[in-house]
């Protein structure tokens, strides 16, 4: 398969220090990242930190030379980052564990992971769908609120609606759209 080719290309290339590599895993797989630790009480700052520590986690198991990637590299990154995410909000305490229930992390095992990961995975592929079909100005303006987190002010001034009930509304009406055409293509994909 030429998808596995060019993932194992990568991960040569990574292992060779490859900028060109570094590039290509960057744009392939930052916004993945983005999308979990904006969606999850963190900042752009916090997923290019996230990202960075993934990417080293994965250099330093890819220079090992015995590193054998089961996985998409969406998927691993995927894993690797939301694991250091959720570590990371424990560790500011934004992320609670009560005491009553005490995790015991070696139960988990990596596998249950990369399940998870590859079902987000497909998940976000379908979303990515959507949103191209879903069109201007709502593909905008909902990457403008979800992603970005402008407020109902500057999308009424940048989308030129005349109140931020207006632009509201507007918002409101493109999530049932997108929400519409994902279900319609994540039934196709089941």
């Amino acid at each position: 398969m030429k998808s596995e080719r060019t993932e194992q290309e990568l991960l040569d290339g990574l292992a060779n220090n490859d900028t060109g590599a570094i590039e290509t895993i960057y744009a392939n797989n930052f916004n993945t990242i983005l999308s979990l630790v904006v969606n999850n009480n963190g900042s752009y700052d916090d997923a290019r930190d996230i990202f960075q520590e993934a990417m080293v986690v994965l250099y330093e198991k890819v220079k090992t030379g015995s590193f054998a990637l089961s996985s998409q590299l969406k998927t691993y990154l995927y894993a690797v980052s939301r694991r250091l995410w959720l570590k990371r909000l424990q560790l500011h305490g934004k992320y609670f564990v009560s005491s009553e229930f005490e995790i015991d992390e070696s139960s988990f095992s990596a596998t249950e992971d990369i399940a998870d990961a590859k079902e987000k995975d497909a998940a976000y592929e379908i979303m990515e769908v959507a949103l191209s079909k879903l069109g201007e100005p709502c593909k905008s303006l909902l990457e403008s609120f979800y992603i970005h987190k402008k407020g109902m002010n500057e999308l009424a001034d940048m989308f030129g609606y005349t109140n931020t009930d207006n632009a509201k509304t507007q918002k409101y009406k493109c999530l049932m759209r997108l929400k519409k055409i994902f279900f319609a293509q994540y039934k196709i994909k089941e």
